[in-house]
This record gives C-alpha cells, structure tokens and sequence, in this order.
C-alpha cells in the first residue's frame, strides 16, 4: 500500500523493536511521515529504508536513550520545534521484574526514568505543540499491569497505573482544545521485551500485529483507554463508573464514622 497522501509526521518512541516498529509499519501504510526515535541506529536505519521504500512516506530516524537526560532533552526539542509532527506515539519502555527489595536500584531508576518520567515530558512537549495548533494526538503505552497487582512487579506495574492516570487527567485538559489522547493497555505481546512470550502459555499473549490493529481501530473511535483484549468494555466503563463514584467522598472535613474519631 503506498502512501499518497501526508498526515503529518508521527514520532515514534522505541520504534527499534517490537510494537514500536509495528505502529512505524501501520502508520506509513495510513500515509503519515514519520519520526522513528530509539537507542539501536542500525535497526532504526533499516527499518526507516525499508518503510520508505514501501510506502512513499518520508522516514527519518532520531538515535536516543530517554534514560539519557541529552537524548531526552533532543527528542523534546524536536517536539516543540517541528510543526509537521502531528502525532506522538509515547512507546519507549522498560520492564523490571522481581521483588523490589532485591532490585538493582539503577535499573529501578532506569525504568522510572523511560516509563515515567521520559513519558511526562514529551507528552508535555507535544501538549505545548499541539494545543495553540487545535490539532494532534498523543498515544501513551501503557499496560494491563496497570490493573494487576504482583508480587514479582510493583515498581514497573505502579509506572504503567501512572501513565494510565496521566493519559485520564490528560485528556481533560487536552480534549477541549482539540487535541486526542489515548492510552493503549497491552496484555503479554509477542515482543523482544519478554522474549517473545515462549515461557508464557500462549492463551495469554497476543501477536504484536494484531495488538496494534486493535488499539488503532480504538484510536480510530477516539477511545480514551484501549484494552485490546478486553471481551467486554463493559467491565472498564463499570470500572470507571466505581472510580468516579469515590471521588465526591475521597476529601471531606472529617474522618468517616467508621473510624470513631474527630468530631
């Protein structure tokens, strides 16, 4: 399929590997230029030759390590500066598992670093960009881990409940100024991150193409959250109805009576 016409260009977090490399993929096919960012320049230039052979768009690639505060610090600039990107696909991400007591404190704060921190302020780069132009969109990766509580990943299901949250609040802010977000919540995927899965029983882990099919046709309908497993989003809305319920109550002048105290 050949691109014909542009919709911008989309810069792409993590775009090496993995779901990264597959949203590079559909999103050349949709017709957008695109921006691919990550920390591996061989993968990057050959994926960037081969979409711009397939499809027309122009491809460029923009080596970075978010944990790096230079490479960061280069990726938002390039948000705030270049009017042709229109979308900001947030994908860059690091997994840490195991007890948190046990961690290697460095790489706890590497992970923090790429999944929270490096996350917020490109989103806050493409926020400035995008709001006073009334248009774009950002797409936060987040994960089911989000609701999952383990004993084997606090720290790394605590940064994905965090991206979950700020996409919500995001929107709020962002929405009436014309610009879309959409937090995307993968299940285990086919991807380099977890070895491709062949440990996992394989009821349980989707193929990565069809994880980014489903959460485009979910950008597509302007979902807030895509699960893409999800059977029923039912179940989501009544999990939000539950959290929007709790919130008249989360702050008032006095402890509840069920405590017996105060007043």
């Amino acid at each position: 399929m050949s691109a014909t016409v542009s919709l911008g260009t989309a810069l792409i977090t993590g775009a090496s590997s993995g779901i990264g490399e597959v949203y590079a993929d559909r999103l050349a096919q949709r017709g957008y230029d695109l921006l691919l960012t990550g920390r591996d320049a061989t993968r990057l230039a050959a994926l960037a030759a081969r979409l711009a052979g397939e499809t027309g768009s122009h491809v460029e690639t923009l080596v970075a390590d978010l944990d790096a505060a230079e490479d960061l610090a280069k990726v938002e600039a390039r948000l705030k500066s270049d009017d042709a990107i229109t979308l900001l696909v947030n994908n860059a991400g690091l997994l840490s598992n195991g007890p948190l007591a046990v961690a290697d404190p460095a790489k706890l704060g590497s992970m923090l670093n790429v999944n929270v921190i490096a996350l917020t302020r490109l989103a806050a780069a493409a926020s400035a960009a995008f709001a006073p132009r009334r248009r774009g969109a950002i797409i936060n990766l987040a994960s089911a881990m989000a609701f999952i509580d383990t004993a084997s990943s606090a720290a790394y299901g605590a940064s994905k409940a965090y991206v979950l949250n700020f996409s919500l609040s995001l929107d709020l802010e962002l929405k009436p100024l014309g610009v879309q977000v959409q937090a995307v919540l993968p299940g285990y995927t086919k991807t380099p991150m977890i070895n491709g899965g062949s440990h996992l029983p394989a009821e349980i882990v989707m193929d990565v193409d069809e994880l980014v099919d489903a959460a485009l046709v979910g950008f597509d309908r302007h979902e807030l959250v895509t699960i893409p497993s999800l059977p029923d989003d039912g179940d989501y809305a009544a999990w939000f109805a539950a959290r929007q319920a709790l919130q008249p109550n989360l702050s008032r002048d006095r402890a509840a009576p069920r405590y017996g105290v105060g007043r």
